[in-house]
């Protein structure tokens, strides 16, 4: 396998939703999140999560490149965000869900055209403990 796109889940993904497949200009996106102690010490419980989305309908040259990983949001906090994590994600959920539904109006600069583009979150990349807090 050398792209995401030659996997099973990305293809099974495309027969159960024809009308996403059909555009290839859709977006197929990955979130990316671990927490961190900004301070370097375990001593001071303030921890820091940044929230990472990823784009795996690029070349497989491109898909890591920092250019195209988009970095959504950082949620601050006095200490780990184990019951709260889903309160700070509720807006990118929703923005994710009015891109799969709605549709969003984009301007595609090598065509020259705008086009309705839709958005799904194919996986999320985290350790175990984060893992846990995002899926409760």
């Amino acid at each position: 396998m050398v792209h995401l796109s030659d996997g099973e889940v990305w293809k099974h993904f495309n027969s159960v939703h024809p009308h996403f497949s059909a555009e290839s200009r859709n977006m197929h996106l990955g979130l990316c999140t671990d927490g961190f102690n900004s301070f370097g010490s375990f001593v001071a419980p303030y921890s820091c999560w940044p929230i990472t989305l990823t784009v795996y309908n690029l070349p497989p040259g491109m898909c890591m490149r920092p250019e195209f990983m988009f970095l959504s949001m950082v949620i601050p906090g006095p200490s780990s965000l184990v019951r709260n994590i889903d309160v700070c994600l509720r807006p990118l959920i929703d923005e994710l869900a009015q891109l799969w539904s709605s549709r969003a109006l984009t301007y595609d600069i090598l065509r020259k055209q705008n086009f309705l583009m839709r958005a799904a979150l194919m996986w999320t990349i985290n350790d175990f403990p984060a893992y846990g807090m995002l899926f409760g």
